[in-house]
């Protein structure tokens, strides 16, 4: 069992999460999505996390030719009128259901890190904080986009029970 802490003032993010070995796929974006909201399910289960060891998010570069055609994984952030780029984002960021920790943190506003016709798109970096200030998490939930919070790995802490984190 893990439990994420802000790095800035010590707050509990989250209850006991338990890891998962990967990110699990998302085969069929739209299966599960709420009919409601537009959301997609959530990428991670409730009561879960896992680390995702690529680049998530902003910062985006030109891709590499080789990289142009890459299959979707149904993980993409919705980026309109940027052409061909991939993320140069954090690496190895804890991917949490966004339930586990929401009532945890609130809105951060800035620009256009929260646009999206459902939800903010989490292609602008950073879009919620702790209440100390701390700006920790991306969260993606815009319709056309993966439901899924990414936890900044500088910004917060795991700790296992029974010790601290090792190096995850």
């Amino acid at each position: 069992m893990t439990l994420f802490y802000c790095a800035k003032c010590g707050t509990a993010l989250t209850g006991d999460l338990v890891a998962l070995p990967v990110v699990p796929d998302v085969d069929d974006p739209d299966q599960g999505r709420d009919k409601k909201t537009g959301r997609a399910r959530s990428t991670v289960p409730r009561g879960r996390y896992a680390i995702d060891p690529d680049p998530w998010g902003a910062p985006f570069v030109v891709a590499a030719a080789s990289r142009r055609r890459a299959r979707s994984s149904g993980r993409e952030l919705l980026r309109a009128g940027t052409g061909v780029t991939v993320s140069a984002g954090w690496r190895d960021s804890f991917v949490i259901h966004p339930d586990d920790v929401l009532r945890h943190l609130e809105p951060f506003t800035l620009g256009d890190n929260w646009l999206g016709c459902c939800g903010p798109t989490g292609a602008h970096g950073p879009n919620l904080a702790c209440f100390c200030g701390s700006r920790l998490a991306t969260w993606a939930a815009d319709c056309m986009g993966p439901n899924e919070l990414h936890l900044d790995r500088v910004r917060v802490y795991a700790w296992h029970q029974g010790g601290p984190a090792d190096g995850h």
